[in-house]
């Protein structure tokens, strides 16, 4: 009986809710990320924004989008690019430097000469490009 009553179009009706729902929630969980990411609001603004956004879901969410959208671009690319440069520096840093020894110590010496560096860490440094 129950199944007769439940055509493909309340499957779709189903579906759609669902995804709609999804979408809700990934919104703002968006828009929480970028509430407590954002270093130009002070405290106050983020805790107006949180209970805008929690006692007024709908409307909190759309005017935060409306109003601080085009910041919220600039904080993900500020985010990928952190998030890229730490990458880049780990990888560096695993990899090792693509100097020779060689070059290595010859970097040392005009440190060393420049008087940026004393001699015990010249010779510290020395035995690591080294060894």
């Amino acid at each position: 009986m129950l199944l007769a009553e439940f055509g493909s179009g309340q499957v779709f009706l189903s579906m759609l809710w669902f995804f709609l729902f999804f979408i809700w929630i990934w919104l703002l969980i968006v828009v929480f990320g970028d509430i407590f990411r954002s270093h130009d609001i002070g405290g106050w603004a983020k805790a107006l924004w949180t209970i805008f956004v929690i006692f007024l879901p709908y409307l909190g969410v759309l005017v935060y989008l409306i109003a601080r959208g085009s910041k919220m671009n600039e904080h993900a690319l500020e985010a990928a690019q952190a998030q890229d440069k730490a990458m880049r520096s780990y990888i560096q840093n695993v990899a090792g430097s693509s100097q020779s020894p060689a070059d290595e110590i010859a970097r040392l010496k005009e440190l060393k000469d420049s008087g940026a560096i004393d001699d015990a860490e010249y010779e510290r440094l020395k035995a690591k490009a080294i060894g």
